[in-house]
């Protein structure tokens, strides 16, 4: 495997439900390689969305720590944090999240406005990113106007247009057609092994975790066999 990119080591993750503490992740650790595409699997509950979120820096572990591209997230505040998921995750959804009354190319725009690129050459990022999903010719076209597929496809140049260091995708394909799934997993997986994109996937679909080059199994909180 190439050098990790993100490290996981000891990671342990709870929930209050009420005055219960309700245990997610147990003793997690796992080296994901610099440009790998690693699926995650496991019955929902398992913990796999939980584990995503954490290695995006969208919430903290309890105990443990998680270390992307050289940089220990667990150790951010809440501002670091937010500045750096900015420059270094590209985040693709089940459901898109596309702003309606935006065109595709104001939607992929939206990451570029955080950063301090003048307007010219954010036009650019964004035309080059509509491009690699072949959507060049409807970057003037509003949400409604474009199929599922379609609107997967804004979602994943959205993701790329700041060039970050890892893409998560919360099952991307959970919302198409197999039609469309395709055609989203196959620019996917050029994104990995044409742009060497380092992309990590949470998915039910055994047909979508194929594409991936590393499948790995979560279940009860635990990695693959790992004992309870």
């Amino acid at each position: 495997m190439a050098d990790p990119i993100v490290r996981i080591e000891h990671v342990t993750k709870s929930y209050r439900r009420g005055t219960i503490s309700v245990p997610v992740l147990m003793d997690l650790s796992l080296d994901i390689g610099d440009g790998e595409f690693l699926a995650l699997m496991g019955p929902s509950g398992s913990g796999k969305s939980t584990l995503l979120n954490l290695i995006a820096g969208i919430d903290y572990v309890d105990s443990g720590t998680i270390t992307v591209g050289g940089t220990d997230i667990s150790l951010l505040s809440e501002v670091e944090l937010a500045s750096w998921r900015s420059l270094n995750v590209g985040f693709i959804f089940q459901f898109y999240n596309l702003i309606p009354v935006l065109t595709a190319f104001e939607n992929v725009e939206l990451p570029l406005l955080l950063t301090s690129l003048p307007r010219r050459e954010r036009q650019a990022h964004v035309e080059l990113a509509l491009k690699v999903v072949n959507l060049a010719a409807r970057m003037d076209h509003y949400p409604s106007q474009l199929s599922g597929g379609e609107q997967q496809r804004v979602a994943i140049a959205r993701a790329i247009v700041t060039d970050p260091t890892i893409l998560v995708a919360d099952e991307p394909t959970g919302d198409l057609d197999r039609a469309s799934a395709e055609e989203v997993l196959g620019f996917m997986e050029r994104l990995n092994s044409e742009s060497g994109k380092t992309i990590i996937m949470v998915t039910h679909d055994p047909q979508a975790a194929k594409r991936a080059n590393v499948i790995r199994h979560l279940d009860k909180g635990y990695l693959d066999n790992a004992p309870p």
